[in-house]
């Protein structure tokens, strides 16, 4: 059986394997939901950049725990952000990708100015349109208005779309989902409004995240592949 030392090398050779076999234009995303510290720290040290966490709760553990070294990377919310959550968000994360609704983002942006925070943001489609998953339905007309909501946020800044879609065995069905959100982000682009030149197309996980870079994404957030089956 693996020491505790030999498991975290593991780690770290399995995110160096996969970092250089994406695309460098790519941004890895570590999703951190349900990580000890000690596994957290142990892909920063390896080179790891960006976090993910789907709670704040266990981002503010966290983060607290890596101490100086979390200051080195960039958070991310990947999860959905409740309305009681924000400022304490708004603390820890550079970055929530899971905007969702005009009136969220006033939220965020009333507190974010209070505080004079500057925060990226992208706004999350539920592209499967499924009941049980968060974000704006998949209507393109639809994402372009919140879209246009965000642009003049003077708090704000939005860099893209992010979107899960739905889970299959076979990774290959989940690419027209990974398409049509594509297809959207083109189309928020081409328009040329203020505030709406996105450069971030977050798709794909561990499950998927090949299928998606072909299919336009420019950021994976990534769990299982590296760190090993999550925690029950």
């Amino acid at each position: 059986m693996a020491t505790e030392q030999e498991r975290l090398a593991k780690i770290q050779s399995t995110y160096k394997t996969i970092r250089r076999s994406v695309p460098a234009h790519v941004t890895i995303v570590l999703a951190c939901k349900k990580r000890h510290p000690d596994e957290v720290r142990a892909v920063i040290e390896a080179g790891a950049t960006d976090l993910g966490q789907n709670y704040v709760q266990e981002a503010e553990s966290i983060i607290e725990a890596l101490g100086d070294q979390a200051a080195g990377a960039r958070w991310h919310m990947i999860g959905p952000l409740q309305k009681n959550k924000i400022n304490k968000a708004l603390r820890l994360f550079d970055v929530v990708q899971t905007v969702s609704s005009p009136k969220q983002a006033r939220e965020i942006q009333k507190r974010a100015a209070v505080m004079g925070k500057l925060l990226s943001v992208c706004i999350e489609v539920n592209i499967g349109a499924e009941s049980a998953k968060s974000g704006v339905t998949p209507e393109r007309d639809d994402v372009v208005a919140l879209a246009r909501e965000i642009a003049p946020m003077e708090n704000l800044r939005l860099e893209g779309l992010m979107t899960m879609g739905p889970f299959f065995e076979d990774p290959e069905a989940i690419r027209p989902y990974f398409r049509k959100t594509r297809e959207i982000f083109d189309h928020i682009r081409s328009l040329g409004e203020p505030g709406t030149d996105l450069s971030v197309l977050s798709m794909g996980m561990s499950d998927s995240y090949e299928v998606a870079i072909e299919e336009g994404s420019t950021m994976v957030r990534l769990g299982t592949i590296v760190f090993g089956p999550r925690p029950a």
